[in-house]
């Protein structure tokens, strides 16, 4: 049987869109925070407020990555643009670690062209709401910020699905609709229940073997709200946003990042920046396992400021 995102893929076709790769220039200046950081912070207490406001895991859980491997799809475009989104973010992809398939793979990451990126989000969440919302606590944002995808215009919007896992096992960690029991149950019924967090390492509280990993993610990019952003730019935001679980209400004014592109004076910055490429290889190199999403959280922190120092020069 197809999956639902090969079905999608073949199904949405309203029309083929080519992205204009436009002038990028702009006025104003966007703060770069390096070795001394603005508002007299320290840059240990910036990398915690950039991971404060970029991350958005499933509710009650911790920030979740890849590990399997992904598979890129562009649904909508030309041939030209799509073939340049699956590259990049494949490309990103692999300088993290992480498997990149090659065409012809089921797309774990599907990116959608539109002109109605509302509409799109809300007629894929109603034909199959159990893709966008399993039935299981811990794998998605939650109802509101689901409602939020559906809704308002922004230039690009996203979704991600993750699950917990046992990494002792391989199993999943919490139960889904319509799953047969977990090797060990009996009288368990199908029905879902919260993620059952088990302590490891003898008298610690702090440790699990919980791990929380990405499964699908969803990026449908509005082509007539892109205003004068290029397609590299495009590209690199949305590489970011299909291989992290970013907050869209993230305010970042205060840093360079490419997640600032559709904010006043965004075109300024090319790429992912500094703290963007130490976000993600801080995410993929961090040892998670913590009970506490907050101890989690300052883990990612230690991590990115590590990423990003190895980044900057001394002498900067």
């Amino acid at each position: 049987m197809r999956s639902f995102l090969s079905v999608i893929a073949a199904s949405v076709a309203v029309a083929s869109f080519a992205l204009p790769v436009l002038a990028q220039e702009g006025g104003g200046e966007v703060w770069r925070v390096e070795d001394v950081v603005v508002e007299g912070r320290r840059l240990d207490q910036a990398a915690a407020s950039y991971v404060a406001e970029v991350a958005r895991p499933a509710r009650g859980r911790g920030t979740a990555r890849w590990d399997d491997g992904i598979c890129v799809g562009a649904v909508n475009f030309s041939r030209d643009v799509a073939r340049h989104l699956v590259d990049r973010v494949s490309d990103v992809a692999r300088e993290l670690g992480i498997r990149a398939l090659e065409p012809g793979c089921d797309p774990n990451i599907l990116i959608f062209g539109t002109d109605d990126g509302a509409a799109l989000a809300t007629a894929l969440v109603e034909a199959r709401p159990g893709n966008f919302r399993p039935r299981a606590t811990g794998m998605t944002a939650g109802s509101a910020a689901l409602r939020a995808f559906q809704d308002g215009d922004r230039a690009v919007r996203w979704w991600h699905v993750s699950t917990p896992i046992d990494s002792a096992t391989g199993r999943r960690a919490v139960r889904v609709a319509g799953d047969i029991f977990l090797q060990g149950d009996s009288t368990d019924s199908p029905l879902s229940y919260a993620p059952q967090i088990s302590v490891v390492g003898g008298a610690s509280r702090l440790n699990t073997q919980i791990e929380d990993r990405i499964d699908r993610a969803y990026v449908i990019v509005d082509v007539d709200l892109l205003g004068e952003a290029g397609l590299g730019q495009l590209a690199d935001y949305v590489a970011l946003v299909s291989l992290a679980q970013i907050d869209p209400d993230a305010e970042l004014g205060r840093f360079e990042t490419i997640l600032n592109l559709f904010e006043p004076n965004g075109l300024e910055v090319a790429g992912l920046s500094p703290w963007d490429r130490a976000y993600l290889e801080g995410l993929y190199a961090v040892r998670f396992g913590y009970v506490s999403p907050g101890a989690q959280r300052d883990a990612l922190s230690r991590s990115l400021l590590r990423a990003y120092e190895a980044r900057i020069p001394a002498s900067e």
